[in-house]
């Protein structure tokens, strides 16, 4: 078999190269067949601010959305925790959450003792709320757990009184005619930002003195935010359905 001088080698090889590209522009653009809906388009908001499709539960004027909400006390767009939590008077299923809240600046208790509130998905699974810079207490049961259940990934509390936000998608949980669990709940939550939760799956509804277990329920329940005793603030609640 001959060899091929340099010179021709290097001809060899551009004209190899000429076929790929030449093959690669015939080539066929590969379309799945699928016939998608237009994606509906939205406002996403300025920094601070609810996307055009959300519904407001707080926007800074009143508690009017929740049962239970004359009992905080509104001041400057913040609502502040007082004499019993609140429940959304709208039912949810699965959803998009938004939540800020800032635990009380003046220090007083330790452990679930400082800063208690929970946002409780569908009236039902808690993710915690509490102040977690600097106390410690049970790890599946510090900010950002899913209560008895599962610790967050990492704890990402700012400072006492200083603003926080949640995150929170929600895939609620489905029951068959007879009441039987067919789907568990899953859960994924930002706090200030970063993951805490990936996609964890629910094992029943929160209980502080009991197992997680599920009861068949509807499709859509209230949403509850906890009050524990501690004047935990809240500001820029808001909730998209999924």
């Amino acid at each position: 078999m001959p060899q091929l001088s340099s010179r021709g080698l290097k001809y060899t090889v551009a004209v190899a190269a000429s076929l790929l590209v030449l093959s690669a522009s015939v080539a066929k653009e590969y379309l799945s067949g699928k016939v998608w809906p237009e994606p509906k388009i939205i406002d996403p908001g300025q920094p601070g601010k609810a996307p055009s499709d959300a519904i407001v539960l707080f926007g800074g004027g009143d508690m009017s959305a929740w049962e239970g909400g004359e009992k905080w006390e509104v001041a400057d767009g913040v609502a502040t925790a007082k004499g019993g939590g609140i429940t959304s008077k709208q039912p949810f299923g699965s959803c998009q959450l938004h939540v800020e809240w800032a635990a009380p600046s003046v220090v007083s208790g330790t452990g679930q003792g400082r800063g208690n509130s929970g946002v409780y998905l569908q009236g039902l699974y808690e993710v915690q709320i509490l102040d977690s810079y600097d106390n410690k207490t049970y790890f599946d049961g510090q900010c950002g757990a899913v209560y008895k259940q599962t610790p967050p990934l990492v704890n990402a509390c700012r400072k006492p009184g200083e603003w926080q936000s949640y995150d929170i998608i929600f895939e609620a949980p489905k029951f068959d005619d007879s009441g039987k669990l067919v789907k568990p709940a899953f859960v994924t939550a930002l706090q200030n930002g970063v993951l805490i939760l990936n996609h964890f799956q629910i094992e029943g509804a929160s209980a502080w003195d009991a197992p997680p277990t599920y009861s068949a329920h509807a499709p859509k329940l209230p949403l509850q935010i906890q009050y524990h005793g501690n004047p935990v603030r809240f500001r820029n609640i808001w909730i998209r359905e999924l």
